[in-house]
């Protein structure tokens, strides 16, 4: 049985594009606010029609749908900036998550904004925070690099560029190239604690965490199912030396105080704040 549609807020709804998450496999994690907006909105832009009209008819909503995709996406946004015009109620959500993140939409809201619409986020489900969340690795700094390319070549020269980056990496990839791209990040990257999310929020949901290598020949990554979330942790780096401090401390001593400027340096290079707030002080000529 679908899950009972909530009461509807009696608020009216200003004009406007609004940006509305969606579940990513559990219709549970739709939110009251996204209900509120899609019972509301003229329009709802998607991705796929028949994908949110299941989500649609679970929460007993009739609004017209508007396919929205790469492929409509420029002879749409005419007819979309229209309506936003008339003042209507333009909701785009994607087949699953946020839109936006992997998702056409971007080029909607820029123009949207432009124009002078006003454009609300609705927050909600999003792969890429379910998966750091239960990943197990650092979460203080992330990058999200979207899909890598679909050749070995490729992968490898993007993984080479984001080597040094330090963060935590998460990248979405397809079920037949997860093996393979695995392998091409121990490659890359070296044996660095990883962790692969599969089919998150949804029946079958399951985490494996270990090292790129022990992952890409792991069993269950020869045929997997369902959507994919690769996270990589940081590298153990080589010690910043005195001459990297030095850089980074003129750099950010040109934007802020000795203070704000030994925190900043000392969080990104690993180093003790005290002593680079003692160089720092030196640097401006004080003490």
């Amino acid at each position: 049985m679908p899950p009972a549609p909530p009461p509807l807020s009696d608020k009216p709804l200003e004009p406007g594009l609004y940006v509305v998450s969606t579940p990513i496999g559990n219709l549970r994690d739709i939110t009251l606010r996204a209900l509120d907006v899609l019972a509301q909105a003229e329009i709802i832009l998607c991705e796929d029609t028949r994908v949110t009209g299941k989500l649609m008819h679970a929460y007993g909503l009739k609004q017209k749908l508007i396919r929205y995709d790469e492929h409509e996406a420029e002879m749409a946004r005419p007819r979309i900036l229209a309506s936003l015009a008339r003042g209507e109620r333009v909701a785009l959500v994607s087949d699953a998550g946020t839109p936006l993140v992997s998702d056409p939409g971007y080029r909607l809201v820029r123009e949207a904004a432009a124009s002078g619409f006003a454009v609300y986020p609705i927050p909600g489900a999003s792969a890429v925070l379910a998966g750091l969340a239960i990943a197990g690795l650092p979460t203080d700094r992330f990058l999200f690099a979207g899909f890598p390319p679909p050749k070995s070549a490729g992968r490898r020269a993007m993984f080479e560029e984001l080597k040094p980056v330090r963060a935590t990496l998460v990248f979405y990839e397809g079920i037949s190239r997860t093996a393979d791209c695995l392998a091409d990040m121990a490659a890359v990257f070296g044996e660095r604690p990883a962790a692969v999310a599969r089919e998150l929020t949804k029946l079958h949901e399951t985490l494996l965490r270990g090292t790129l290598g022990q992952l890409a020949v792991h069993p269950a990554m020869q045929n997997p199912k369902g959507e994919i979330v690769i996270l990589v942790g940081q590298g153990t780096e080589a010690a910043a030396t005195a001459d990297d401090a030095d850089t980074a401390l003129a750099e950010a001593l040109t934007r802020m105080g000795p203070a704000d400027a030994a925190s900043e340096v000392a969080k990104a290079l690993g180093l003790n704040r005290r002593e680079l707030y003692r160089r720092a002080l030196d640097l401006k000529g004080v003490g």
